[in-house]
């Protein structure tokens, strides 16, 4: 019998797993594979735009205004849809939602190659951002659904890691493109990308309890610290009602602070090489990839030390804000990279600071599922994504009016200082973190 596409339970049954001869052991960590697959080529495909920019701000005579606005477009209409994307999620199950937003940003990557100037490529990029929205309520959703609490926070790592990876992987892919064929074909190439993602994701992704191929051992080890009978009893929360608790309004926060600065980075660091260290775009496909190269084993490392002081048995809520202070105390040394004389120590102190954002990524993300129930992550996990978004947007027209009059260090301070800021946030807000009381049925 097949499955459908929306594996969504209705509230209080409980399925039995299917029975079949092919079993695969630690089945979880395939699907966290699909998910760190997912998000490389998410940010391939948010990539391209700022590793072509210096190119296509000269075909098409862009200022830095001009850039700006573009990566306006592409933030606003991100946040925008990471509310209806964390919505759709909850509402159609992950198998359906994440391959609904696969599929949307792929089609719209690749019609980059058809803007023409600075409104097309707005629209365009635009049309991005709304796919793009997608990935993180998806991958956020699935972890909450195949791992236990002591092992998200590694899970969520590992994907999380997907998106430096990406960010490494479309410094020389873009770039040898663009060199070979051109722009438009960089933008075509990279988009098609993710319908692999979509056939894998389709193929493989199925609820623990309705996979055919989780053993037993596995499904009672992922159950183990998830209360799904006490969960799949309540009522979803409504939008409202998830505003009303501050461990939302923390979430939401650290996400509005934080996000922007990894935005910058993706976005702005290729022009920064350029237009302040003089990197030709083959220097920029041989060297730009480096701090995105140090950012995986950040996130990696962001996430098993978490893990790592859960299992030694101290608190979540221990383990999670050692990990975040930690990494929030590193980030500030990016700041003393716009200082440096060499541009390869330029480079060092950026990695610093992306390596230590994406450990305290990893470890913010699962705020939510440490917080919320499972059927509400989704929502969640929109909620904060838009944020940080908006976020983002904000940032994105602050830089290209800052750019068009002035230099890169304030720009390098913002980056520095939003985390630090964003542990008190969290630490007022949250102080200490627990799940929030399941809603009665109604």
């Amino acid at each position: 019998m097949p499955i459908p596409l929306s594996e969504s339970e209705p509230a209080g049954l409980t399925p039995a797993m299917p029975s079949n001869s092919f079993q695969l052991p630690q089945l979880r960590w395939l699907i966290c594979a699909v998910l760190f697959f997912g998000s490389v080529i998410n940010y391939i495909d948010r990539g391209t735009i700022s590793i072509l920019s210096h190119h296509v701000q000269k075909i098409f005579s862009m200022s830095q205004s001009d850039y700006g606005w573009i990566i306006f477009s592409f933030q606003f209409s991100y946040a925008i849809m990471m509310l209806v994307f964390g919505r759709i999620i909850d509402r159609l199950g992950t198998r359906a939602g994440f391959a609904l937003a696969m599929a949307w940003w792929s089609c719209a990557a690749m019609g980059q190659a058809l803007a023409r100037g600075v409104g097309s490529f707005a629209v365009a990029c635009g049309l991005l951002g709304m796919g793009e929205a997608g990935n993180f309520p998806g991958c956020i959703k699935a972890v909450a659904e195949w791992f236990p609490k002591r092992e998200r926070a590694l899970a969520t790592g590992i994907f999380n890691s997907g998106t430096a990876v990406g960010a490494v992987i479309s410094y020389p892919l873009v770039g040898w493109l663009f060199l070979r064929w051109g722009w438009q074909v960089a933008f075509v190439g990279t988009g098609a990308l993710g319908f692999i993602c979509v056939s894998l994701w389709l193929l493989l992704y199925r609820l623990p309890r309705r996979h055919p191929w989780i053993t037993p051992t596995e499904l009672q080890h992922i159950e183990t610290e998830h209360g799904d009978e006490h969960e799949a009893s309540g009522a979803r929360l409504a939008w409202g009602k998830i505003f009303g608790y501050r461990q939302a309004w923390s979430f939401l926060l650290a996400k509005f602070m934080t996000d922007p600065v990894w935005w910058f980075y993706i976005f702005w660091l290729p022009k920064y090489l350029i237009e302040a260290r003089h990197f030709s775009i083959e220097n920029l496909r041989l060297f730009g990839f480096i701090p995105f190269v140090a950012a995986v084993p950040g996130s990696i490392a962001g996430g098993w030390l978490s893990g790592y002081l859960l299992r030694r048995g101290r608190s979540v809520n221990f383990a999670r804000k050692t990990a975040l202070l930690i990494c929030a105390a590193c980030i500030p040394l990016g700041i003393i990279a716009v200082f440096s004389g060499s541009p390869w120590m330029a480079l060092l102190f950026i990695s610093i600071g992306t390596a230590s954002h994406q450990g305290w990524s990893a470890n913010v993300f699962t705020l939510a599922s440490d917080t919320f129930p499972k059927k509400d992550v989704g929502s969640v996990v929109g909620i904060g994504g838009a944020a940080g978004a908006f976020g983002g947007a904000i940032l994105a027209w602050v830089a290209g009016h800052i750019l068009q009059h002035h230099s890169y260090l304030p720009l390098f301070i913002i980056a520095g200082v939003m985390h630090p800021l964003a542990m008190g946030v969290v630490q007022l807000l949250t102080p200490k973190i627990e799940r929030i009381p399941a809603p009665a049925a109604g």
